[in-house]
């Protein structure tokens, strides 16, 4: 994450296809969440192809568990600091979330 480089800030890269949230993490994540728990779900043409519509993540529950099942449905990237999470964009968003740790 060449943000987080540029502000001097350590962070750890968490590459989700090879190492994909479990249920916990997922919750701990949505537990810090500034963005609604649906929008860490990717629409893209694979959530179409599986038939899932907005009704299919609406709750925390149904996120966790839809992106248990299918780790490519994550949408990237997800900052995760100690006290907040969020989806990184518009890639500002990074910015702001790593700045107090510059």
């Amino acid at each position: 994450m060449s943000i987080a480089k540029d502000l001097g800030v350590a962070a750890d890269i968490v590459l989700y296809m090879k190492t994909p949230p479990d249920a916990a993490t997922l919750a701990d994540i949505i537990a810090k969440l500034e963005d609604a728990p649906t929008d860490l779900v990717r629409r893209d043409a694979n959530f179409a192809k599986l038939g899932l519509t907005d009704a299919d993540v609406q709750t925390p529950a149904q996120v966790i568990e839809m992106l248990v099942k299918h780790k490519a449905l994550l949408q990237r990237p997800v900052v995760v600091t100690p006290t907040t999470a969020l989806v990184g964009r518009p890639k500002a968003r990074i910015t702001e979330a790593l700045r107090p740790y510059a």
